[in-house]
């Protein structure tokens, strides 16, 4: 990625909606060639999706709650069918397999305790669990999707031809 890749990727973390118009000039380039560098970082898996940020509490799943899980088993077998059926549960936003003294990590969006209860008790009787230990989030201090970008990508070259 050069400059003006990063400049585009940077624009399209903060605001999406943003017209080809709009970020063509503020990248410094006609519509055609900054579309075709858009296309090219989708194409290249930079750009993922675009999609819609929504307040929690505003739909009604306002708790988040931390759950750390360890297993006793680790084989490929026991790991694909809890990815399985953990990726299932529309309550995990984010699912984890983690270093250290936890194997994984969930964050789950649920309306309310009781509604948590519900998910703990779904979750253990998925398999067989270890530990599971629940961290309720008090207040959410700061919760972006923006990754920062360095000065230069250390990332894979976007449309660099081998030589």
């Amino acid at each position: 990625m050069d400059a003006i890749d990063r400049k585009i990727v940077v624009l399209l973390q903060e605001d999406a909606s943003l017209s080809l118009a709009q970020i063509a000039h503020r990248v410094g380039l006609s519509q055609s060639p900054c579309w075709k560098r858009i296309q090219r970082l989708e194409k290249a898996g930079v750009i993922l999706k675009r999609v819609a940020l929504i307040s929690p509490e505003s739909i009604g799943v306002g708790l988040t709650v931390f759950v750390s899980i360890e297993t006793g088993d680790h084989s490929s077998a026991w790991l694909g069918k809890f990815a399985q059926t953990v990726t299932a549960m529309p309550e995990v936003m984010e699912f984890h397999r983690m270093a250290g003294d936890i194997d994984y990590m969930l964050r789950v969006a649920v309306p309310d305790m009781q509604a948590y209860d519900g998910f703990y008790k779904r979750l253990i009787d998925t398999m067989p669990l270890k530990n599971v230990t629940s961290r309720f989030s008090m207040e959410r201090v700061k919760s972006t999707t923006a990754y920062p970008l360095p000065a230069e990508s250390r990332g894979p070259a976007v449309g660099k031809k081998k030589r």
